[in-house]
């Protein structure tokens, strides 16, 4: 069973799938973050755990 699409119904699906990606980009950055309490750690080591988190994402 073969489907044939136009042109347009295959780029309106690839523009939905797209907007679908950035809605949940959206909504996972905008999630607060979790903040700790740091006093106990030096702050070199906060700075390379920071570091390390960004270069993960």
């Amino acid at each position: 069973m073969e489907d044939n699409y136009s042109i347009d119904e295959i780029l309106s699906a690839v523009n939905d799938l797209q907007n679908l990606n950035k809605d949940k980009n959206q909504k996972i950055s905008k999630e607060p973050s979790i903040k700790s309490d740091d006093s106990n750690i030096p702050k070199n080591t906060l700075r390379l755990i920071e570091e390390a988190e960004k270069s993960k994402n």
